[in-house]
């Protein structure tokens, strides 16, 4: 056990920034089940995209709290500080939809950055005496600032993103959280708060939002409506099944080196036109009766290409090296495991709905 992992089971609450978003949910469930004695707090907005499933589902645990709110509400902020003695912070509350940000950069800016800002405010003055000299019995919290991959922009054939390529972010929504890492970064060297960053690769898994390519494909699909895809298909990402991202988060939150970013991926990169044909390979299989009703022979039929996005980034990898060298963490789940697993998920669920 590490000094951070012991300290941070003696005493003071975790608190987790969006703990209803996508990713927030399975990390959430994750931390609770490993950490029965440590107190949990969970502040989330609860938008369009926040899951209400997920705070019934972990109301049942009895080190959980939830807290209606908004990131960039300093008083509250400061408030669940005082009062929950936080000594650790899991920041993934964010607004994250590329169109969304196209349409209205603003939000984007204020929850992003501003939140972020407000934050790590509330993080220094519960944790430090002043810069560089922690509290009494603050020196090991820890503030985990979760990020993206479209912060470093697009790549072309060949390559991956490491920690040290340049920022260069195409979407007010990148533009965004390259502006949250570096309020981090600056948090840290500036008044030597404890932080670590990490920047992940395109997340699926049961539970995503409609609004995203998975979910947005099999809803489709099943509809037997076009199923939508910008320009050609052949923008690649490389796809880390959300599973794997909570249990790397974990680890870099207990083990990492603060001052340190680490980079998620899972070295699986698919054109959206390649991803989109094999989402429908498998509902071929799986929903055969649909398919019949439907007069198709394969649910590609469906594809419809439309109008590329604004600044689309034609292509996202990421080396994960540095994780798996310092800390030893890889992706333990299958793609071909997981993409049936996320497919059955949504299928059946979108199939009671109905």
């Amino acid at each position: 056990m590490t000094a951070i992992e012991a300290h941070q089971e003696e005493r003071g609450a975790l608190l987790i920034t969006g703990g209803c978003g996508f990713i927030g949910s399975h990390f959430l469930m994750h931390i609770l089940a490993r950490n029965p004695e440590r107190k949990i707090v969970n502040l989330d907005k609860m938008t369009y995209a926040a899951s209400t499933d997920t705070n019934r589902a972990a109301a049942q645990y009895s080190n959980y709290r939830f807290v209606k709110g908004s990131i960039e509400n300093k008083e509250l902020v400061e408030h669940l500080f005082r009062e929950h003695d936080i000594r650790g912070v899991i920041h993934f509350a964010a607004e994250s939809h590329v169109d969304n940000s196209i349409a209205n950069p603003e939000v984007f800016v204020w929850t992003n950055v501003l939140g972020t800002q407000t934050l790590l405010n509330a993080a220094l003055s519960h944790w430090m005496e002043s810069p560089g000299q922690p509290k009494p019995g603050h020196a090991e919290c820890r503030f985990h600032h979760i990020s993206t991959d479209e912060v470093y922009g697009a790549l072309g054939p060949t390559g991956k993103f490491t920690e040290e390529s340049k920022y260069a972010p195409n979407s007010p929504y990148s533009a965004s959280k390259a502006g949250s890492d570096l309020l981090v970064s600056s948090y840290n060297r500036t008044y030597g708060l404890n932080t670590v960053i990490t920047n992940c690769s395109n997340n699926y898994g049961p539970g995503q939002h409609a609004e995203k390519l998975i979910p947005t494909v099999i809803r489709s699909a099943l509809a037997r409506e076009p199923i939508p895809i910008y320009g050609t298909g052949q923008n690649v990402r490389d796809w880390l099944h959300v599973q794997d991202h909570a249990e790397a988060i974990e680890l870099v939150f207990r083990q990492g080196t603060s001052g340190e970013t680490y980079n998620i991926g899972s070295d699986n990169e698919w054109s959206n036109l390649e991803l989109v044909k094999r989402i429908c390979s498998i509902l071929d299989e799986l929903e055969a009766a649909t398919l019949n009703q439907a007069g198709l022979s394969s649910f590609a039929e469906l594809i419809h290409f439309t109008d590329d996005r604004p600044g689309h980034d034609w292509r996202y990898a990421i080396d994960s090296s540095k994780l798996y060298d310092e800390l030893g963490w890889q992706a333990r789940i299958p793609f071909a495991e997981g993409l049936r697993g996320t497919i059955e998920w949504y299928s059946e669920k979108l199939n009671h709905n109905s």
